[in-house]
């Protein structure tokens, strides 16, 4: 005849293996759902980060050629003088 392990009545000190084992199996499934959520939250501020990157991208693109469109109008009009 085998002997149940996990009867606490055969092994004096297998109530205490198996509360240690729920105890672990426990902190395992919290420690997995935490990174979890930290892996959703990281994508999420991922996310965030790359479209403020890319906001600002746009802004400065849009300025850089307000000030070239700028400098080309001055440049045209300082010319025109000099030319008449």
């Amino acid at each position: 005849m085998l002997l149940n392990p996990f009867c606490p009545l055969v092994f004096p000190f297998s109530a205490a293996k198996v509360a240690a084992l729920k105890a672990t199996v426990l902190l395992l499934l919290t420690l997995l759902i935490k990174a979890r959520v930290q892996i959703v939250a990281g994508s999420a501020l991922g996310i965030a980060l790359l479209l403020l990157q890319v906001l600002v991208f746009l802004a400065v693109s849009g300025a850089l050629v307000l000030a070239a469109g700028g400098a080309a109008v001055v440049a045209t009009q300082q010319r025109r003088p000099a030319a008449a």
